[in-house]
């Protein structure tokens, strides 16, 4: 008997790796619902979008109708929540946006997974859930020195963008506590791999770099994030959804704390290697720091002893290893992101985004 997941968000980053990796199982049927954004991109899932057991659906999770026909029609056992507006600094020019997905869209999405669960058979209603994908960013920051996230860190969110991840977990918890709706919840560390929207810090400092422009690094750097390749948080997503206990919460990382100036150089040193300049210097000389950006959290780390220990989880992939596929990727893959890179740099402030 086949599985049925409903992916939303699953032509953004980690949404397409998440494709990606469970339509490798013939056993689960994968249907993904995408409104397509700016961030969504369908190139990510040219090497499953002819299989049978994947399906791609445009839509909105804000419209509670289309998301009620696409559970129905799809006979949908789990829900891998992944649809949202991520970008820090777009949270920080225009909330609105942010709020209108991650919350209110993510209101729609419950009350439509609620209607249809009540529906099921007895035996369906045991083995569905609602697998909400959130991000360690809820818990605000750490000092630079002392301190992880667990699954118990209370909430104390930065930015307009972590504020409405914050609430999005808080209706998903409420939703489980209130109505019976069969929930697990994850948070996971920044994600980097190959498919990364340019705008980010890895990939923005790859294809700058190629290009021969200045590498942005705001303040000097210190600020320290945990990085996970984007297809471990796959298979955690997967081992989640399909066996965590209900009405709990997962950390997800990599135990991989990097500054920012460190994983920039590290960037830099691997091209070095791979795609060295012209003029014979190192890509280091190309990096440039610029004023930092507001409420900007010092570090984040988390504990992942809780996914390690119930659902034996650990990533396979280093920083080391994960950055040197992540970079190769890019080089080999100038047909995916040129065209994006392109429509950035058309006159919008994008084109200058930093980290």
């Amino acid at each position: 008997m086949s599985t049925n997941f409903l992916v939303t968000g699953g032509a953004g980053f980690i949404g397409s790796a998440l494709c990606r990796h469970l339509c490798t199982n013939v056993k689960y049927q994968v249907t993904n619902l995408d409104k397509l954004t700016y961030a969504g991109n369908l190139q990510s899932l040219r090497g499953v979008e002819k299989l049978s057991n994947y399906r791609f659906v445009q839509a909105d999770i804000c419209d509670g109708i289309a998301v009620s026909n696409v559970l129905f029609e799809n006979n949908i056992d789990i829900v891998i929540h992944l649809a949202a507006e991520s970008h820090v600094d777009r949270s920080i020019d225009g909330p609105q946006n942010f709020i209108e997905t991650n919350v209110v869209g993510t209101f729609r999405l419950l009350n439509a997974s609620l209607n249809y669960w009540r529906q099921l058979g007895a035996e369906q209603q045991k083995t569905f859930r609602f697998h909400h994908v959130s991000t360690d960013e809820v818990f605000g920051d750490l000092p630079f020195d002392k301190g992880i996230f667990t699954e118990a860190t209370a909430y104390a969110p930065s930015s307009p963008y972590s504020a409405s991840k914050a609430a999005s977990d808080h209706l998903v918890r409420a939703w489980f506590h209130t109505y019976g709706l069969p929930v697990v919840i994850s948070n996971s560390s920044n994600n980097f791999g190959p498919f990364h929207f340019p705008e980010k810090l890895i990939p923005l400092t790859i294809l700058n770099a190629l290009e021969e422009k200045l590498l942005p690094v705001y303040g000097t750097g210190a600020n320290v994030r945990d990085w996970l390749f984007v297809e471990d948080h796959a298979r955690a997503l997967e081992v989640i959804a399909t066996k965590g206990n209900v009405g709990e919460s997962f950390n997800v990382g990599g135990s991989s704390e990097r500054t920012n100036l460190d994983v920039v150089k590290s960037i830099c040193d691997t091209l070095d290697r791979y795609r060295p300049r012209m003029n014979g210097e190192s890509y280091r000389d190309l990096i440039s720091f610029v004023a930092d950006r507001p409420g900007h959290d010092r570090r984040y780390a988390i504990d992942t002893t809780k996914i390690h220990r119930e659902l034996g989880w650990a990533p396979r992939e280093t920083f080391e290893s994960g950055l040197d596929r992540t970079v190769v990727w890019y080089l080999q893959n100038e047909q995916w992101w040129r065209p994006i890179r392109r429509h950035l740099y058309a006159g919008q402030r994008l084109g200058e985004a930093t980290p």
